[in-house]
């Protein structure tokens, strides 16, 4: 056996035969190079195991490091070998270790099958989900997807926020044939990510695919301000005459954006709304899936004006109801308005607004109308309900559904430019009415 140099390196060729070629080094014992048939050749190591089995392994491309740098490398090995390692286990256990990003494609599977909670104990809404999905394939997966579950630290999960905070992975995606996805960076993307994954290790830990201290946890997260865009009463004049102008266009999604902003509801709530959670008699919606689980909200008469001129259009056309308020076009499921709903705001002038800052204006105008943030927490579905409250109580307040019907008037009004009633929203509160939660 001749000492492996340069020379015998150069000297190898593949056998004929088509079997492996080895060989061995004079000077070290066990090491060696073992060449394909295909000419590929790499370095190696043999030993047995305390148990007296025989391994190779390979750690090095031929040509890669000079034949003395390997020796050096295979010398450490055979040593790790005489003190009871066996670097062959090792490496196919750490082949084996699940990644980050597996761990995450488990939970999402997990969440799509309805087996992932809220911290209200429900399962997450196949939107929730979706979100879900767009921060673990745009953020998580590029930045720590490759790294194993077993090596992941606080120090990678900060880096990680810290190139989301900076816009690193900011971008347009095709999502399909004729869509996009515009993916935006920043601290508060930064902090939903990482809140995130820190759920995904928490569900890991009590499954036993994760261990030690979660990752997540200590991370420095900057949320940044709240939002407080609510809008003025010209904005909502000109909003309601967007509306008036997109109606044979976005029939839906204008009746939809009337109902949000003469209840409060979240834009998920009005366009998944079913005829089945709307109680006319008890003058309230109840929700059977929202944020915060079931929900009882309070609405005027205002609101009940928009849900009866969709059910008498459809009596007209003798259309049956179905399911949904806002079908699909197969009917089975609520429509998605999204788009439509931010294309009346563009019309409006309104580009930096949507959906939700009309729920944010429906508790500004509860409150200069002197409600307590008690009661415009349930008009909006915010407060938390006792016992009581939760399951022996079938009947809305009498006065949260007069404090529901003062404010959709006022904002229907409003809606349809009539703003000889409409006052500043951001002026001090009335008190002139008792606050109905107490």
């Amino acid at each position: 056996m001749p000492k492996i140099t340069k020379r015998v390196v150069d000297g190898l060729h593949p056998d004929p035969s088509g079997r492996d070629v080895f060989t061995w080094d004079s000077e070290l014992k066990g090491f060696g190079i073992r060449m394909k048939p295909t000419g590929a050749a790499s370095y190696l190591i043999q030993y047995r195991t305390p148990q007296g089995a025989t391994r190779r392994l390979a750690f090095d491309k031929v040509g890669v490091p000079t034949p003395d740098q390997a020796r050096d490398r295979a010398r450490q090995l055979l040593a790790e070998v005489s003190n009871g390692a066996d670097p062959s286990a090792t490496r196919h256990a750490s082949r084996e270790a699940l990644t980050v990003a597996e761990l995450c494609d488990q939970y999402l599977e997990a969440a799509r099958a309805g087996l992932v909670t809220t911290r209200f104990n429900k399962p997450k809404k196949a939107s929730t989900v979706a979100i879900d999905e767009g921060r673990v394939s745009r953020h998580i997966k590029p930045l720590i997807g490759k790294t194993l579950v077993e090596k992941l630290n606080r120090a990678a999960v900060q880096k990680m926020a810290d190139a989301i905070a900076e816009g690193k992975t900011a971008g347009t995606f095709k999502t399909k044939a004729r869509g996009k996805a515009v993916v935006e960076g920043g601290t508060g993307t930064a902090a939903r990510v990482v809140e995130l994954l820190g759920g995904v290790w928490t569900w890991a830990e009590k499954r036993g695919l994760a261990s030690g201290v979660n990752p997540a946890r200590g991370v420095q997260k900057i949320k940044g301000d709240a939002k407080d865009r609510v809008l003025s009463a010209d904005e909502l004049a000109a909003l309601g005459q967007a509306m008036r102008d997109s109606e044979a266009r976005f029939p839906a999604a204008v009746a939809a954006l009337r109902l949000i902003a003469l209840t409060g509801l979240r834009r998920e709530e009005a366009c998944g709304l079913r005829w089945s959670e709307i109680d006319k008699a008890s003058a309230c919606l109840r929700l059977t899936a929202t944020k915060t689980g079931r929900s009882m909200r309070p609405i005027g008469e205002a609101a009940f004006d928009v849900l009866d001129a969709i059910a008498k259009g459809l009596e007209d056309a003798k259309k049956s109801k179905g399911v949904f308020v806002f079908p699909n076009a197969s009917g089975e499921a609520s429509a998605d308005l999204k788009k439509a709903i931010a294309a009346i705001f563009d019309t409006a002038g309104l580009q930096d607004a949507r959906a939700h800052d009309l729920r944010r204006t429906f508790g500004s105008i509860a409150a200069d109308e002197g409600y307590g943030d008690a009661s415009i927490g349930e008009l909006l579905g915010h407060a938390k309900r006792g016992v009581t409250e939760r399951h022996y109580i079938r009947r809305a307040d009498a006065a949260l559904i007069a404090a529901a019907d003062r404010v959709s008037a006022r904002i229907a009004k409003a809606l349809d430019g009539n703003t000889a009633v409409v006052v500043e929203f951001n002026s001090a509160p009335k008190n002139t009415v008792s606050d109905a939660a107490g």
